[in-house]
C-alpha cells in the first residue's frame, strides 16, 4: 500500500512539474504574441499618423495654390433656418488663381416667404481675397457683387485635418446662408 501511494505521489509530482513547465512555456508564448501585437499596433498608428499629416499638407497646398473646389452637402439660412441636404452634384464653387466659378443655391429674404435662387456666375475677379491659416486649417474670405447692386461676402472655414469646409455667404440685404461640404482638387 505504501508503494502504491509512493508511486501515485510520484506521478502526481511529475504531472505538477510538467504542468508548471507547460504553463511557463505557454506564458512565454503569450508574452511573445502580446509583444508582437503591440509592435504591429504601434506600426499601424505611425502609418496612420503619417497619412493624416500628408492629407493635411495636401489640403493646405490646395488652399495655397488657389486651385480647389468646394462641393456643398447642406444649406441653411441663418440664424435658425431649416438645414437641407444638397444632392445635386452640379452645385459647387471653383476657386482658381485667376477667377472664381460660382454655381450655388441661395435663399433670399429676411422674412417669409423666402425665395431660392441660384448664383451661376464666373467671376473674373474678386475683391479682398484673404487666406489666413488657423489652428484647424484656413479662413478664406473674398467679396463680389455677383453682377448686382449688392456686395456678397464669401467666408470659408476649411478644416485641413478633415477635408471639410463651412461656407457662409453674407449680404447686407439678406440673412446669411451657410453651407457645409468638402474641399477637392480641381
Amino acid at each position: 500500500m505504501k508503494r502504491t501511494t509512493l508511486i501515485t505521489l510520484s506521478i502526481i509530482i511529475v504531472m505538477i512539474v510538467g504542468i508548471a513547465f507547460g504553463l511557463e512555456a505557454k506564458s512565454d508564448y503569450q508574452m511573445e504574441q502580446s509583444a508582437q501585437k503591440s509592435a504591429q499596433q504601434e506600426a499601424r498608428q505611425q502609418r496612420r499618423a503619417q497619412r493624416l499629416a500628408a492629407y493635411e499638407k495636401y489640403v493646405d497646398s490646395l488652399v495655397l495654390s488657389h486651385n480647389y473646389r468646394f462641393v456643398p452637402q447642406t444649406i441653411q439660412q441663418m440664424p435658425a433656418g431649416m438645414m437641407r441636404n444638397i444632392v445635386n452634384p452640379e452645385y459647387e464653387i471653383i476657386v482658381w488663381s485667376e477667377a472664381v466659378d460660382v454655381c450655388m443655391p441661395y435663399i433670399k429674404g429676411y422674412v417669409p416667404p423666402y425665395y431660392p435662387v441660384v448664383f451661376n456666375y464666373v467671376l473674373p475677379s474678386v475683391t479682398g481675397y484673404v487666406a489666413e491659416q488657423t489652428y484647424d486649417g484656413w479662413h478664406v474670405t473674398f467679396s463680389s457683387s455677383l453682377f448686382s447692386s449688392s456686395e456678397y461676402t464669401f467666408s470659408f472655414e476649411i478644416y485641413s485635418r478633415y477635408g471639410g469646409a463651412t461656407l457662409t455667404i453674407s449680404s447686407p440685404f439678406y440673412n446669411s446662408v451657410q453651407y457645409t461640404g468638402n474641399i477637392f482638387a480641381i
